[in-house]
């Protein structure tokens, strides 16, 4: 039997289908999503759970005229599928293949750009005034998820829309999850909601009664209205959007595509913004999903039958090894507090909130108050950790810097993902946390080699009494013996791992392993590399290295991040500040670009800051005998 999805290649093609018809097209569009993510990985359970939505969207909707803004957007696949990328879909999140998010080069259907959340509402609210001042018609459609919603920036444009009064539509998809489940006021007020529908027919019967008692004198019609205030804030839901300016409308069946349709007609005849709340099922359709949503949120390769991976891990990631290193010290250190943003399964911090719960916070998809709330605690003596992957804490740049670092409170912010993330890509990417925090005064910065150092370093900044951060890398560990003992490392202090004696590697973080390779390889080819293991990013360990650079004269630094301002730019400005002459310097690094997406090992291989990237870097270094500029030139 042939699939209706076999004829789908544009929204134009479903808005012919019957609604048994659509129901049976969003059975085959999981059905499609579920064995494709299967062998490639991806978000499953966000996707799984908004597939009628998507559909009753472009139904209703013309795209692109009319416009649909995907908050985050890891959960566009539906709308990525309909809207002609069916047969490229099998490459998504793959190099060279479909972004897992939204990407304009795609298509004219994808109207914005996202990865992160919350910016859907103030996106829509710019395209709805700039269609107002180009006198058009077109609808403009945000959609957002109740974990979004806890963010301050999604508030900010709710009260910018509610008091504007321009016609948008905010669809509110409330699946009591974002990746962990939520938290916080908001949750548990869209839980009431959610939980009870009686209260919406409630409302209509009262506005219906009210609405036809016939007016007796003005001092009737104003009585009315007190009462009919009174009764709205007794008894109606989405109260709190009304009073922002919003309409509100629902909770709906988000799997019923007949009513969501049935009120997106009634939305559109509504003047000013509207909030439209709908109900879904994370993984929907899709049981291992709807049973752990957040550990289907986004899967590597595996077993429809059973959910398992196809490929299970030989090793820990570095965020399983920074929670038990945050256990160990919690174990013996009452003051330790653990802290994230909505992401304590992927940051490792899950397993510190089962041992010490009463010292852990998770303040939902909120960097910048998860940055406030430490310093409030820092200040009143205990020692927090703040654990939010690198691509996020620039949301909380502002905070760590006025809140954390003027006060030169000892707050530990634990980067992870940090450097190449992967097949998420540009948004995902932590390729500018050393940039953005190297120049920031009191602040301590530290990169280990590998999770025995990471362990050791967490240790060192949780007691050091001032702002530190910790920076360390997506993926498995390296598998070395870990200490039992914790030890504190003498600040801005390196090392040096192997010894040489004709050129001088300095590596930080996750490139000292391929740099010590790097250095095996160029042995066998007669060239005697030393390395060292920078550890510290700020301060500099300025005796060592102005020793080294001195004898060596032909330096390489390896980083994981951009070169603009990076590590080797701060091993440039030593060089400069300390007047060395006659040195030759190449820096390794991430381009002056956004990184695409692509698995972490071909994206380092591409930008050639793996083992053969470096080996080669040093190879054409000493064949063209200080073929690049000398920096300073002398009698410049």
């Amino acid at each position: 039997m042939r699939r209706i999805l076999d004829d789908v290649y544009s929204p134009d093609d479903i808005k012919v289908l019957s609604y048994e018809e659509m129901d049976r097209l969003a059975f085959e569009i999981r059905d499609f999503i579920i064995k494709t993510v299967a062998d490639t990985g991806g978000h499953l359970a966000s996707n799984l759970g908004v597939v009628e939505l998507t559909l009753a969207l472009h139904y209703h909707l013309n795209s692109p005229q009319d416009k649909i803004i995907w908050d985050v957007g890891h959960q566009s696949y539906i709308h990525k599928i309909i809207t002609g990328r069916k047969n490229e879909f099998k490459t998504i999140r793959q190099y060279e293949g479909l972004s897992g998010y939204p990407k304009r080069s795609e298509s004219v259907h994808d109207i914005i750009e996202t990865g992160h959340s919350s910016t859907s509402i103030g996106s829509a609210l710019g395209l709805a005034l700039a269609r107002d001042h180009e006198q058009r018609k077109d609808r403009v459609y945000a959609v957002i998820g109740d974990g979004s919603l806890t963010a301050g920036m999604a508030f900010e444009a709710l009260n910018h829309a509610g008091h504007l009064g321009r016609d948008m539509t905010v669809i509110l998809n409330d699946n009591n999850m974002s990746i962990s489940p939520n938290v916080g006021a908001l949750s548990h007020y869209l839980s009431n909601i959610r939980i009870d529908p009686r209260l919406h027919k409630l409302k209509e019967d009262i506005e219906f009664i009210i609405s036809r008692i016939p007016r007796i004198g003005s001092v009737m019609s104003r009585t009315i209205e007190r009462v009919k205030d009174g009764l709205k804030y007794t008894v109606l839901t989405g109260i709190l959007f009304e009073e922002m300016g919003f309409t509100y409308i629902g909770p709906l069946n988000g799997h019923n595509i007949e009513e969501l349709l049935n009120n997106f007609k009634k939305a559109d005849m509504i003047k000013g913004p509207v909030l439209i709340h709908v109900n879904t099922i994370k993984g929907k359709g899709y049981q291992p999903a709807e049973n752990q949503p957040s550990k289907y949120h986004g899967v590597s390769p595996f077993k429809i039958g059973n959910g398992e991976r196809k490929k299970e891990r030989a090793l820990p990631s570095y965020s399983e090894v920074f929670g038990r290193a945050m256990i160990k010290i919690g174990q013996f250190d009452n003051d330790l507090i653990g802290i994230t943003a909505a992401m304590p399964e992927g940051t490792g911090l899950n397993i510190f909130k089962e041992k010490f719960s009463d010292r852990f916070y998770d303040v939902g998809i909120a960097e910048q108050h998860a940055v406030t709330l430490a310093t409030g605690l820092a200040r009143g003596g205990k020692k927090p950790v703040v654990a939010i992957y690198s691509s996020f804490l620039q949301r909380a740049y502002d905070q760590i810097i006025h809140d954390t670092c003027i006060q030169n409170l000892p707050v530990v912010f634990a980067i992870d993902r940090s450097g190449i993330v992967g097949n998420d890509g540009e948004t995902h990417q932590g390729t500018f946390d050393i940039s953005f925090l190297r120049p920031i005064p009191n602040l301590t910065f530290m990169a280990p080699k590998d999770e025995n150092e990471l362990q050791h370093m967490l240790y060192t900044a949780v007691n050091l009494g001032s702002p530190a951060a910790i920076r360390y890398p997506r993926g498995d560990i390296y598998g070395v013996k870990i200490d039992q003992d914790l030890n504190k490392l003498e600040v801005g202090k390196a090392e040096v791992v192997k010894e040489g004696k004709d050129i001088l590697i300095i590596a930080i973080g996750s490139r000292v392993y391929p740099s010590l390779e790097a250095a095996r390889q160029l042995a066998e080819q007669g060239i005697e590399a030393e390395v060292i293991n920078a550890r510290f990013i700020k301060p500099l360990d300025k005796d060592l290295l102005v020793a080294k650079i001195k004898k060596f004269k032909k330096v390489v630094t390896v980083e994981e991040q951009v070169l603009n301002g990076g590590f080797g730019t701060a091993v440039l400005e030593l060089i400069n500040k300390e007047q060395l002459e006659g040195i030759s310097l190449k820096r390794l690094g991430l381009p002056d670009s956004f990184i695409p997406h692509g698995s972490q090992e071909m994206m380092r291989s591409l930008y050639g800051i793996d083992t053969s990237g470096i080996v080669d870097t040093v190879l054409e270094f000493s064949a063209a005998d200080m073929g690049v500029a000398v920096w300073p030139r002398k009698n410049a």
